[in-house]
């Protein structure tokens, strides 16, 4: 654990260089580097050695590593070498591109041979050293794999192998007796220097000193937290708002902070009087990172499990589970700490592998039953989390699946153990619980974030959808990477190895992409959207509202000018990252197979929608009609057109429908339009009369223009009515509806007043053998017919129940047209 914790500091410690320092590419260590000359020689017999060792396979690991670090310097040399002349070497082929191709035929001038003649041997005595450094950076670069290859080889070796189980009963009393001696032996070395009187008086003179960092370091062991946890509840508060929580997070952190210092003033304490020997020193000193894990342990649990948090929860429990949660963290923290301290005495005071084992072997059990406690918690959680919510989502899926990790590890890794594979147990178990911890803090910080953000812009509804938390996280979790690989065994070397290889970037087209050249594209582009954005705002806002354009119009140069600036904003950020926009020739041309065979409908709308904002038949607020689709037009871009309808939902548009199609504009221009209103009055009303009610109705109205007096049609005769029409012109055509709703209220009004029916159809129908339905005979059939009873019981027998249809409907003469002969059934 205590390797784990110098490891993390290590990665810190190189982010924090790198980001002081600024991300040094390879073309800038290569400017830094370029007047070192390499001794190739002296690369020879070190490459030599180091494929020796290689070959051999004998050398230990930590010979490895150092011969793995030497080669990585010469590698760095190399890198820098390549750049060597460089500037000399584009500008000798800027002058062969000047000279252009040799003709075929040979009849160049004798002096522009000369000139490319010697030009082309100055390159290639340029591009000499250049070449050797290629091939001596390809050479360390292969050995220094060739070194990692077996290191790894070796790490998956001792993880593999096998060793004394610790359940054997003959490694007990050995190693309690390994204890005792230990213990006795460090008692035995204080009892020692107390008997020197040198140490006496050393000891003396220091007790001042001792005495105040023994008692402050006590004071803050046992009550820094308590005065910590005090004050934080106190800034916090019942309902805390963004700064509240803030203030009170940071105060949190003393309860890590300020025992973990009572801890570090009673080890110095301690070494201060003189009187620890060699182990008792070094235990002594081991104490300090155990402790750490523990108290880390512990205040990750309080923040993951609070007992009161105001406003939202980590994680979906009661209180009595997450009291459970601050309880089993603390165990888990102060476990694993007694696991790091035991082993780091195992290793000071030598002891073997059976009695380490056997030591080690109750407190991973012990870890284990902790480890199902929490994944019992975990699982309460999801299950809570799908009761709230109603379904289950990714959270929740990954969650189930961390439960079950948890479960398999705390019954494998105690398995492994007690068979004999303690150091594969043993890495699967602590770097589980390191990435807990590593889990831990990235929800923790995600929500410091969210803080943050709410304190910032004062939106907290809002801020658990906002894209600038949501991005923030994700650079924490890429961030949190290193430290994962760390947790799980990696070495540092991998780590700057890779660090390394995506500094120096990869190739395409010619052209190599590295962070500085990303960095640099992005700044650059960053500016120019910004300065275009900037003008945007000043046009709409200041300039443009002061000329005679129209709003349409605005939004069109607005626009515009947002298109070509991005535009622009590209081409500069590309070019000044130094890539070549030659090489995206081929890019356009591959392009255009596309456009010409999948993409035609998105450039058709493009370009419509460049002449929607040039021509402006349709502007933003437009009353339209479009394919039967009655709107207003709410916003025009490059591809589509968003028309919201009158029932208060969006219809998108592609804009060649807009050009290609039949539109209606309502409002274009001006806002005055006509309204037409129907209405039909009974036979026999008295027309005139009818007029002048609708005129007087129209010109009642408010939104009705007097300049154009409205104007009352008498359209015609109808089937059931006399109709006429209301036109009349309105200031304002969006009104159309309201206007045709009040008008029609008020001619119901004044129609009841003034008599006036307003008819509706009516229709009579006359059957012309009612009696055929009623199954008696008509007088024509009883004249015709037989006198008995019985030839008229054979009529009736005959009558189909076609014939019977027929004379329900009307259609006695079996036309199937429902009418009654020739007239005598029609309608009135």
């Amino acid at each position: 654990m205590s390797g784990l914790l110098r490891a993390l500091c290590l990665v810190l410690a190189l982010l924090i260089g790198a980001a002081g320092a600024g991300i040094v590419t390879a073309p800038q260590a290569a400017a830094q580097e370029s007047f070192q000359a390499v001794d190739y020689e002296e690369w020879e017999r070190h490459a030599n050695r180091a494929e020796e060792a290689i070959e051999n396979n004998r050398a230990s690991t930590p010979a490895l590593e150092a011969l793995r670090e030497d080669l990585a310097e010469w590698r760095d040399r190399f890198l820098a070498a390549q750049a060597e002349n460089a500037s000399t070497i584009a500008t000798v082929r800027q002058q062969l591109q000047a000279l252009g191709t040799a003709p075929e035929d040979g009849t160049e001038s004798e002096d522009i041979a000369a000139e490319r003649q010697a030009l082309t041997s100055r390159l290639a005595e340029l591009q000499a050293p250049v070449k050797r450094a290629e091939l001596a950076y390809s050479r360390a670069d292969g050995l220094i794999r060739g070194v990692d290859r077996i290191i790894r080889d070796r790490q998956a070796e001792e993880l593999l192998e096998f060793g004394p189980s610790p359940l054997n009963p003959v490694h007990w009393i050995p190693a309690l007796t390994a204890v005792n001696t230990t213990a006795t032996q460090m008692v035995g070395e204080v009892r020692n220097a107390w008997s020197n009187p040198v140490r006496q008086d050393e000891t003396r003179d220091n007790l001042p000193a001792v005495l105040v960092f023994l008692v402050v370091g006590i004071v803050l062991v046992f009550r820094g937290r308590r005065w910590s946890r005090a004050l934080t509840a106190w800034v916090l508060g019942d309902h805390p708002g963004a700064g509240r929580w803030l203030a009170g997070f940071t105060l949190s952190l003393g309860s890590l902070i300020l025992p973990f210092i009572g801890v570090s003033l009673l080890v110095e304490g301690l070494t201060r009087t003189g009187l620890l020997g060699l182990r008792a020193e070094q235990f002594v000193e081991a104490i300090l990172p155990s402790t750490f894990v523990f108290l880390l342990a512990r205040w990750l649990a309080t923040r993951i499990f609070p007992a009161k948090e105001a406003r939202t929860l980590p994680l979906v429990l009661d209180d009595a589970h997450r009291f459970s949660g601050r309880w089993t963290g603390a165990a888990l923290g102060l476990v694993v700490g007694i696991y790091a301290l035991l082993k780091n005495t195992a290793e000071i005071s030598r002891w073997s592998e059976a009695t380490t084992n056997s030591l080690l072997f109750p407190l991973l059990v012990i870890t284990g039953l902790l480890v199902l406690r929490l994944a019992g918690l975990l699982r309460a959680h999801t299950r809570n989390q799908v009761e709230l919510e109603g379904s289950e989502n990714y959270r929740t899926r990954l969650t189930r699946f961390l439960v079950l990790a948890l479960n398999l590890l705390a019954l494998i890794s105690p398995l492994l153990a007690s068979i004999g594979y303690f150091k594969l147990a043993h890495f699967l178990m602590f770097p589980s619980l390191a990435s807990l911890q590593l889990l831990a803090v990235l929800l923790i910080l995600q929500r410091l974030v969210t803080e943050l953000y709410v304190l910032v812009t004062g939106n907290r509804e809002g801020a658990a959808e906002s894209l600038i938390p949501v991005l923030v996280g994700f650079v924490l979790v890429l961030l949190s990477l290193p430290f994962f690989a760390l947790a799980w065994g990696a070495r540092v070397a991998d780590l700057t190895e890779i660090y390394a290889r995506v500094l120096q970037g990869f190739d395409v087209g010619g052209t190599r992409i590295s962070p500085a050249i990303f960095l640099t594209f992005a700044m650059v582009f960053v500016i120019g959207y910004m300065g275009t954005r900037l003008l945007q705002g000043t046009l709409k806002n200041t300039v443009l509202p002061k000329t005679k354009l129209d709003q349409g119009g605005q939004n069109a140069i607005v626009s515009g000018i947002g298109y070509v600036g991005i535009f622009l904003a590209a081409i500069i950020a590309i070019t000044s990252a130094g890539i070549d926009l030659t090489a995206l020739g081929y890019v356009a041309g591959a392009l255009s197979v596309g456009i010409g065979f999948g993409l035609q409908n998105v450039v058709s709308n493009f370009v419509s929608g460049i002449i929607l904002l040039i021509e402006r038949p349709i502007s933003e607020g437009d009353w339209i009609e479009v394919g039967g689709t009655h709107g207003v037009v709410r916003d025009i871009s490059v591809r589509s057109t968003v028309i919201e309808t009158f029932d208060r939902s969006d219809v998108i548009v592609p804009n060649s429908d807009l050009i290609s199609g039949t539109v209606t504009n309502y409002t274009r221009g001006n806002t005055v339009g006509r309204v037409i209103v129907p209405v039909g009055v009974a036979y026999g009303t008295d027309t005139r009369k009818v007029e002048t009610i609708l005129k007087e109705i129209a010109e009642a109205h408010p939104m009705v223009l007097m300049s154009t007096p409205p104007f009352i049609v008498f359209k015609g005769f109808g089937a059931d009515s006399l109709d006429f029409e209301i036109r009349a012109i309105l200031r304002d055509v969006n009104w159309v509806l309201a206007v045709h709703s009040d008008m029609n209220h008020e001619i119901a009004r004044r129609f009841v007043e003034e008599g006036v029916e307003i008819p509706f159809a009516q229709r009579d129908v006359w059957l012309r053998n009612p009696e055929v339905l009623r199954g008696e005979p008509s007088p024509e059939t009883e004249a015709a017919a037989p006198s008995t009873r019985g030839d008229v019981e054979d009529a009736r027998a005959h009558l189909t129940a076609k014939d019977i249809e027929d004379a329900r409907t009307g259609d006695t003469d079996g036309d199937g047209d429902g009418d009654s002969g020739a007239g005598d059934g029609d309608a009135r």
